[in-house]
């Protein structure tokens, strides 16, 4: 692994995400909490109620949109989302962001079809070493938690229904 990726927490190795330490010791949430890069997803987690099923046992694989991925939704998209009204919506969303299990980007299949907790399916693509997720790439594979693997992706990427 390269050397800007591969750090250590303590004595726990782990992935740098959003200028934190990401480590197995912690559950995807608590990894999530300290990304400067995943502040909207972690606000959009905690509006959906989703905070203590995504902090459970699992295993998840959750592919996490950045901020930027956000920011690239229309216009008031997310203040709408994050509103109690919208909570539905905004957990079809979410949901659609995590499939059961624990999937390492080396598990992953070009065309490979994945069934999301929402229900709806993600295909999987994969060209050149790089990994996208329904059209979204993949910028930091692996990101091992206690209950999972997160995959960092450019895109929120939206259910059909």
């Amino acid at each position: 692994m390269a050397k800007a990726k591969m750090a250590k927490a303590g004595s726990e190795k782990g992935v740098m995400v959003g200028g934190a330490m990401m480590v197995p010791s912690k559950n995807i949430v608590e990894n999530a909490l300290g990304s400067s890069d995943h502040t909207t997803l972690v606000a959009a987690v905690k509006a959906a109620g989703l905070v203590e099923t995504l902090s459970g046992t699992g295993p998840f694989t959750v592919f996490a949109p950045t901020n930027a991925a956000f920011e690239k939704l229309p216009a008031g998209t997310v203040d709408e989302l994050v509103k109690p009204e919208s909570k539905e919506k905004l957990t079809s969303i979410l949901t659609y962001h995590v499939v059961p299990g624990a999937l390492r980007a080396k598990d992953l299949k070009d065309g490979q079809t994945l069934k999301t907790v929402n229900g709806e399916m993600l295909t999987v693509s994969k060209k050149g070493g790089k990994v996208m997720i329904n059209g979204a790439n993949v910028s930091t594979p692996d990101v091992i938690s206690s209950n999972g693997v997160t995959h960092v992706v450019d895109t929120v990427i939206l259910p059909t229904k």
